[in-house]
Order: C-alpha cells, then sequence, then structure tokens
C-alpha cells in the first residue's frame, strides 16, 4: 500500500492544504505557484519540495509536463487528449498519456465554434475542467498525429520514392521525402504529414523484407498497433515476482494431475484431476495458474498485462500479455515443477451438474503435460502410462457432457485452419485442426470452473467480470428468415428465441448442399460476447452466470476474476481493491476492445501466410466456395485452405445482373447465370498478395468475359448492400 506523507515542518501546509489548493486553482500549478500562495521563503523551499516528493511517493499527487502537478490519479489543468469516438454528440477523448493503475479516463470534448471538426485519432491540447465525477476538454491547440504511423512498402518510380500501405482498406500511396535507411522494397513504418490526396511520409523504423519468413505476424502487430515490448521496470518486476517463494498453500502434489493442450502449446494455464465417488459422482479439481500472486494490482506490470487485455497468437510467435519468465516458465504448469495454482475443488454429480464447489490457493506437481492427440490415442487404445489418470477424467467428463447436452448450447462447430511452419518459417501445410473428444473434455472442464467462479463471487456478494453473450437482436433474426426463405426454410420470428432454436435448425439441414452456408448464417446471426460486470448470462452457453477464470496466463479478465477470489475468499492481501472494483465496467470496456483487435490480427495473419502459400499457384483454376455477395462482386475462399479473395462483378461478363440481398445472389439478366453464398465452383487465381493478405478470383479462361471492355451494370434486388461475413462468436482455445 502506498504509504502516507509525514506531517509536514512547522510554517509548511499540509497535503491536504496543498490538495485544496490545487483543486481551486484556475491555472496550471508548479512547486513556485505553491510556495508563492502559501507564502513560503527560500529557505521553505527545500522541504517544500521534500513534502511534494512523498505526496508523489504516496500517490496524491502526480507531475505532468512542465513539472507542473495534479491530483494523483487524475488529469492536470492543461494536457493532451487523443479522441477515441466522434459522431453525432460531442467527441470523447483519453489522455495521450496515462501512466497509472486503471484504465485511462474519458474526456467530453466541448469544441466551441470548431464542433465536429475533431476526429477520431486527432490530439489536441485542452483544458481540463473536472465536473460531477467527470472530466471536460476545451481544445486549445490541433496537435500532430505524431504517433500515428503508416506501415507500408517503400517502393521507387520516376515521380521518386512512395509508400504503399500494407493496409488493404488505403486507398493513396504517400511519397516519401526522408527514406532514412530503408532500401526499395523494405517494410517501414512511416510518420505521415499533410492532407489527402498530397500526402507525404518520412521513415522512422525499416523493419526489413516483407516477404521474409515471419514477417506478416509482424506486420500485424504494427498494424494493430499491439503493445509487443515490456519496460524495464515491468520486466524487472517480473524477474523479482518469478524468484519469491509460493509461500502457505494447501498441498495438492499427491494428486496425479496433469495438463491437456495442443503439443505446440507455449504455455500452460490450467491442470486437471477428477476421481470416482461411491455416490456415482465426481470428485474434480481444475487447477488454474496463480498469476495474481504474481501480478500484484497497480504495478507496471500489472499496466502493462492491462494494456495488452491478452495475449495474441500467430502461427510464428506469441505477443504475450506477461513477460516470458511469467508466461512460459513461473506461472506456466509445467510437468515436474512446483507450481501456485488457485485450485477450483469441484462435486460433480452422475448427471452433471455442481454440487458444491470451493477456491483455495495451492501448490501443485504436474506429472505430464500431455498433447490432446496422445491423450485421445491414450483413451482409445486403453493403454499407456497416463490412463489411470485420463480414465476418471473422461468418467467425470460423461457427466459433465450430460449437463451439456440437457443445456443445449448453441452447436457450431466450423472448421479452423491452422498454418504449419517448418523451422525456418516457411509455410509447410495449411490444414483444418482437428476437433477429439480430448478437446471437448478440456473445454466441458473449464466451462464447469468457469461457472464455478461465478457463482462463488455471487455466493459471497462480490463484484464479478462476467463474459457476457446476448440474445441476437430482432434485425438479425429477419435477415436469417429472410435468408431462410430462400430455400424454403421457414423460420418463426414469434417464438422464444433459444440456443437450442438454432441447433434443430442445423439438424435439419445437416445433410443438405448448403448446410455450411446455413451454418455460416447462423453464425453471422449471434451478437459478440464481451466482458462485463453487469451479467447478461451468456446465450451461446445457455448458461445463467459465467465468468472467465481459467486462462489469466493470457486474458486480463481472469486476473480480475482471480483477485476478486481472493479477495471474497480471504486468500491473501492481494485481492481486487475497492479501487479496482469501482473501475470493472471500464475495465471490461478496454479488454473487450483488445480482444476484438487480437482476434483482427490473428485472423489477417493467417490470410497473409494463406496469401503466401497460394502466390506459387497464381493462374492456377481452385476449388473454391462463395463466401459472400455483394453488389460489386462475389467472395469466395478455396476448398481446404481457407484466404478470401473476390471476383469482380466486372469480370462476369457483359450482361446486368441483378443482387439480391436477401437471396445473397447476383443473377445475370439475360442467361440467368446465378452466384449464391455457398455455391462451389472452379475460380482462376488472377492477385495473390502476402501482404495485404488479399486474393482475386476471376472465372476461368473461356467463361465470362474476354479481357476487353469490363461490365459494371447491376441492378439491385429488394435490398442493397454488402453482404461480406462479419466476425461473429469465436471458439476460444478455452471457450
Amino acid at each position: 500500500m502506498p504509504r502516507r506523507p509525514p506531517p509536514p515542518p512547522p510554517g509548511l501546509p499540509t497535503a491536504e492544504q496543498i490538495l485544496g489548493f490545487i483543486a481551486g486553482s484556475a491555472t496550471p500549478v508548479g512547486k513556485r505557484e505553491i510556495a508563492r500562495a502559501f507564502g513560503l521563503h527560500a529557505q521553505d523551499k527545500i522541504a517544500l519540495k521534500s513534502l511534494m516528493r512523498d505526496m508523489t511517493d504516496a500517490g496524491q499527487l502526480d507531475v505532468g509536463p512542465k513539472r507542473q502537478v495534479h491530483k494523483g490519479g487524475g488529469l492536470p489543468k492543461v494536457t493532451v487528449l487523443r479522441v477515441i469516438e466522434a459522431g453525432d454528440g460531442p467527441p470523447v477523448a483519453t489522455p495521450d498519456r496515462w501512466d497509472h493503475p486503471g484504465v485511462p479516463p474519458k474526456v467530453r470534448i466541448i469544441e466551441g465554434k470548431r464542433r465536429g471538426a475533431l476526429g477520431i485519432g486527432d490530439r489536441v491540447l485542452a483544458r481540463i475542467e473536472e465536473t460531477g465525477g467527470g472530466y471536460t476538454g476545451f481544445p486549445m491547440k490541433l496537435l500532430a498525429k505524431t504517433e500515428e504511423f503508416v506501415l507500408g512498402i517503400l517502393r521507387k518510380d520516376a515521380a521518386g520514392y512512395r509508400l504503399v500501405p500494407v493496409d488493404k482498406k488505403a486507398r493513396i500511396d504517400f511519397s516519401v521525402l526522408d527514406t532514412g535507411d530503408a532500401e526499395v522494397g523494405d517494410l517501414v513504418l512511416a510518420e505521415p504529414s499533410g492532407r489527402a490526396p498530397h500526402q507525404s511520409a518520412r521513415v522512422v523504423e525499416v523493419l526489413g523484407d516483407p516477404f521474409a519468413p515471419r514477417s506478416f505476424s509482424l506486420i500485424a502487430i504494427h498494424a494493430k498497433g499491439l503493445p509487443h515490448r515490456f519496460s524495464d521496470a515491468a520486466t524487472e518486476q517480473a524477474e523479482e515476482a518469478a524468484h519469491q517463494p509460493l509461500g502457505e498453500r494447501e498441498d495438492l502434489r499427491h494428486l496425479p494431475i496433469l495438463t491437456i493442450d495442443p503439443a505446440d502449446a507455449r504455455d500452460h494455464d490450467d491442470a486437471v484431476w477428477a476421481a470416482a465417488r461411491e455416490d456415482g459422482g465426481w470428485d474434480a479439481i481444475v487447477a488454474i495458474a496463480d498469476v495474481s500472486f504474481y501480478v500484484r494490482e497497480g504495478t507496471s506490470l500489472d499496466r502493462a498485462a492491462r494494456e495488452r487485455g491478452n495475449s495474441v497468437y500467430f502461427p510464428d510467435r506469441v505477443v504475450p500479455m506477461l513477460p516470458e519468465i511469467l508466461s512460459a516458465d513461473a506461472c506456466s504448469l509445467v510437468e515436474h515443477k512446483d507450481r501456485a495454482v488457485l485450485a477450483c475443488h469441484m462435486t460433480i454429480t452422475a448427471e452433471g451438474s455442481l454440487a458444491a464447489h470451493r477456491f483455495t490457493r495451492a501448490v501443485v506437481r504436474c506429472t505430464t503435460n500431455i498433447a490432446y492427440e496422445e491423450a485421445q490415442a491414450t483413451i482409445d487404445a486403453k493403454a499407456g502410462e497416463h490412463l489411470a489418470t485420463l480414465e476418471p477424467l473422461w468418467g467425470a467428463w460423461g457427466a459433465l457432457a450430460k449437463a451439456r447436452d440437457a443445456r443445449a448450447p448453441l452447436d457450431l462447430d466450423l472448421p479452423e485452419r491452422r498454418v504449419e511452419l517448418d523451422p525456418t518459417g516457411t509455410i509447410t501445410a495449411i490444414v483444418t485442426r482437428e476437433r477429439l473428444d480430448a478437446h471437448r473434455l478440456i473445454e466441458d472442464f473449464m466451462i464447469a470452473a468457469n461457472v464455478a467462479a461465478a457463482e462463488a463471487l455471487e455466493a459471497k456478494r462480490t463484484v464479478c467480470m462476467y463474459r457476457v453473450h446476448e440474445a441476437p437482436g430482432r434485425e438479425k433474426l429477419v435477415a436469417l428468415k429472410d435468408y431462410l426463405e430462400t430455400f424454403g426454410i421457414p423460420f418463426a420470428l414469434g417464438q422464444v428465441i433459444a440456443p437450442k432454436t438454432f441447433n434443430k435448425l442445423l439438424a435439419a439441414v445437416k445433410d443438405a448442399t448448403y448446410s455450411q452456408q446455413v451454418s455460416e448464417q447462423v453464425l453471422r446471426t449471434q451478437t459478440q460476447a464481451y466482458y462485463s460486470p453487469e451479467n447478461k448470462g451468456h446465450f451461446g452457453l445457455a448458461l445463467r452466470s459465467y465468468g472467465h477464470f481459467t486462462s489469466p496466463i493470457r486474458r486480463y479478465a481472469d486476473l480480475v476474476v482471480h483477485r476478486a477470489l481472493v479477495r471474497a475468499y480471504k486468500l491473501g492481501d492481494d485481492g481486487l481493491s475497492d479501487a479496482e472494483a469501482g473501475l470493472m465496467a471500464r475495465t471490461g470496456e478496454h479488454i473487450s476492445m483488445t480482444e476484438r483487435r487480437a482476434m483482427e490480427a490473428e485472423r489477417e495473419t493467417v490470410d497473409r501466410y494463406v496469401a503466401a502459400y497460394l502466390s506459387k499457384r497464381v493462374g492456377e483454376t481452385l476449388p473454391t466456395r462463395i463466401t459472400g455477395v455483394a453488389k460489386f462482386g462475389f467472395f469466395a475462399t478455396v476448398e481446404g485452405i481457407g484466404g478470401d479473395g473476390l471476383v469482380p462483378v466486372s469480370t462476369l461478363g457483359a450482361e446486368y445482373f441483378v443482387f439480391n440481398e436477401d437471396a445473397r445472389t447476383l443473377e445475370g439478366s439475360s442467361s440467368g447465370t446465378r452466384y449464391a453464398a455457398g455455391q462451389k465452383l472452379d475460380l482462376r487465381l488472377a492477385e495473390a498478395n502476402p501482404i495485404t493478405g488479399a486474393l482475386r478470383f476471376e472465372l476461368p479462361l473461356g467463361q465470362g468475359e474476354s479481357p476487353g471492355p469490363r461490365n459494371d451494370r447491376v441492378r439491385t434486388g429488394r435490398r442493397a448492400g454488402q453482404s461480406r461475413i462479419p466476425p461473429g462468436i469465436r471458439r476460444g482455445r478455452r471457450n
């Protein structure tokens, strides 16, 4: 806990008097203004400086630019803001720099005569007023976006050097006035200046060959602004924490507990154990790395973890939420090592319900870190070194599976791509991940522990960071109904919508040729899950209360839940503080954003790997499936590989094409040729750009129109609009 400053020497103001003066001042305050306000002499200024240093150490004061001071944890009278929201109402901004515990405060900007001029990403120097517990900012000066960089490839033509952005949404190139040490063809970060269409840029960092192995994840890291370097303070704190003694804990080292993870897992959050009970039920333990023991609230290490929000997993690397000495060593439940855990002890009935649960801080020694495939092979063969430990786990899972079937959660089992690399980072294959019973076992054990954590916090009447997944809204249900009508499938809007509603639909079309596109449309219909201290249930899992507890090495939400459990069960002095509990809503918003950012970065990196893999097959005709249709063309993916490429309507022929959004079709007005979502067809790969991840297809030669005048004539049927697949619910490693 921060120490309180000692009483001031006689003649000096107290800490409370200084804070009162700062709060009441209409202008920025420094040591000189304080000395003048309290009539201090030259001989008093050394003592004042010492008092102010003590107040800063105690968290009562913060020092800003030009040695101005303000109340600890707050904003100075004048500061730099960055706009994060801009729309119909006043813009909303956050401090350009924030070095304090918790997420940065939001500031409502009053623009005056410049109303509407500010956009997202703009930086302003603003005067700050605190009113009613919130902040209002009055812009004084618009600043350059000095920290907004463009990632691109350096090119050269007759006009000089130019920067070609890697973002496939970018519509312009930049003229480069200062190339620094970069060479033509290098992947670089550049600082832009000027306004479109006459923007220029200055190279600030050379990242190397964009086509080299392992560059594709580097592009995503910079393009998405993923924090990927830890401060010296955070690294030092991680080093110290990693070597601290484990302290007094429940000793579970006698149990043959183990982890089941992917063969290439970089960290091990969770270990499991089960044993049969005489009443037909099961005793089970889900032991989770005790990250809150190592990462203390309010430290530089904690701030770094919060800023990241989660680890980001690429085919060639991990951008971890925690320094590697913790994520891959001290916190990771590696075999044959004593490790600190927060253990969820569960009593499971024969029907799979949780009869009881409790949480303890414990020490475990995992007997093995086994891969999913090996665990499955051991059970299938009924032989192997760890069979005696795995069989009770499978028995307990049988009970949990009964409860899962009774709940009837949403059953969407869409394929997931995995990029395989050789030791040099070169792509060897892109395959679909196989889903085994071993995966389902771990998933159900983790869900049970997550439910237990949420219910335990509710029983203790303390705050919880819930994982919320709301039911689909009417607009999405109407869109689904319209889509299903194109296949002659009825869908009643008046019915009570539950996950089993969609499961029945999926079962009905299971053997149809269009089953996969119906599954994808059901996925589009779902809302996106998020984090919040307000419980609204988890629609997809058909659960009333659900929180993430099982992956604190890679998710900050789980770390928050751990701290809440430590506080609720009085397991130590490192539980959730009142201050942090009061920031739960803001924390939920922040980590929901970082999760979406990570998903986009991971997805776009896989797209780049797919494009690189396919770039050797440009000109070939490949088997594809249409994934989306829009009035400007349709999108297709290569069967068994993935990727998402456009077939422009201009390449389909000279006739008019009618676009029907509800049916997701483009239809030739004279030929009747029809292109619909889910349709399988052979397409010629015309372009594969590994830098942007973009693909472009054309009809095979002899179909559509040969090179010459292109068709840009489209009629729109019913409602027009783009129909690319938006992000839906993502199957995580551990729900």
